[in-house]
């Protein structure tokens, strides 16, 4: 059996030029939704598989609402990924949050309306739970390596994820701040819940760039301000990564893993062959 990744990294293409990242390649994978946003590279930190995509393509080609987010999802499961960290640019909601900062977020608010939330359609009804829809265990992992190469980092904390991709009104970015939110960004969701769909634990590594359009006395959010902050926080991102890919050993069971135990609901007397063939890798295990 083909070794598997011990972690799947979801973020800018910029990230992956590691130069601890040794026998890189790679990897073209299709998927029953598609292509992936970019090829998918594969090499070995600390001598084990790590995996990485690039969100928003090669060249940062397609915008929060165009990213193929079910095949992007799809294609890491079917490498055998069981964990994945996401790398995402975000503003703060609040003032403790502040840029240059790092936030391992707890809960997700979904405001997005254009997007294919579930791998589950055509005669296949799942109702996943997702109360909590971050992996506790690999969040607290994260936020441990983030603490030990000197981040400023905190855990806990709503993010609500907008269409985009235009910034928010001031008037929108105080509505979520009264909502009790703490990031704002957009691309987390569908991308957590989908993770949920396919058994896979998910954390978040959300880098603060700016304060979004509510603060009085700070910049508003700009394309300038975002670039320019993850490029500091790259080698932070980097060191993080290195640090807890070191500490991870053979996956443990995590009820991630088991999302879809109790989640069917429809007979599966009457569910299309066709849509069990399409969602094999994610269903095999219950329905066959």
């Amino acid at each position: 059996m083909e070794e598997k990744p011990v972690l799947a990294i979801i973020g800018g293409s910029g990230l992956y030029d590691f130069p601890a990242l040794e026998n890189k390649k790679n990897i073209d994978v299709s998927t029953p939704f598609g292509k992936p946003s970019a090829p998918i590279l594969q090499g070995y930190l600390n001598g084990k598989k790590v995996v990485f995509l690039a969100r928003h393509g090669k060249g940062h080609v397609f915008t929060p609402t165009e990213v193929n987010y079910r095949a992007n999802i799809y294609a890491l499961k079917s490498l055998g990924v069981d964990q994945v960290i996401s790398i995402s640019a975000c503003g703060s909601l609040r003032e403790d949050f502040a840029p240059g900062n790092i936030v391992v977020p707890s809960q997700l608010f979904d405001y997005t309306h254009l997007r294919k939330r579930s791998f589950f359609e055509e005669g296949m009804v799942v109702h996943v739970s997702v109360a909590d829809p971050f992996c506790a265990t690999l969040s607290t992992r994260l936020h441990q390596s983030l603490s030990a190469v000197g981040a400023t980092a905190h855990i806990g904390g709503a993010m609500i994820t907008i269409e985009g991709p235009r910034f928010s009104t001031k008037i929108e970015s105080n509505t979520y701040r009264s909502w009790g939110l703490s990031l704002i960004g957009m691309t987390t969701s569908p991308e957590a819940f989908l993770a949920r769909e396919a058994e896979i634990c998910y954390a978040v590594m959300a880098h603060v760039t700016d304060y979004d359009v509510w603060h009085v006395s700070e910049e508003s959010v700009n394309v300038d301000l975002v670039v320019k902050t993850l490029q500091k926080n790259t080698e932070l991102a980097q060191q993080t990564i290195m640090h807890l890919v070191s500490q991870m050993e053979e996956h443990k069971d995590c009820p991630c893993n088991h999302a879809l135990e109790n989640a069917f609901i429809t007979n599966p007397k009457f569910v299309n062959a066709s849509t069990v063939k399409k969602l094999g890798i994610i269903v095999d295990k219950y329905l066959k």
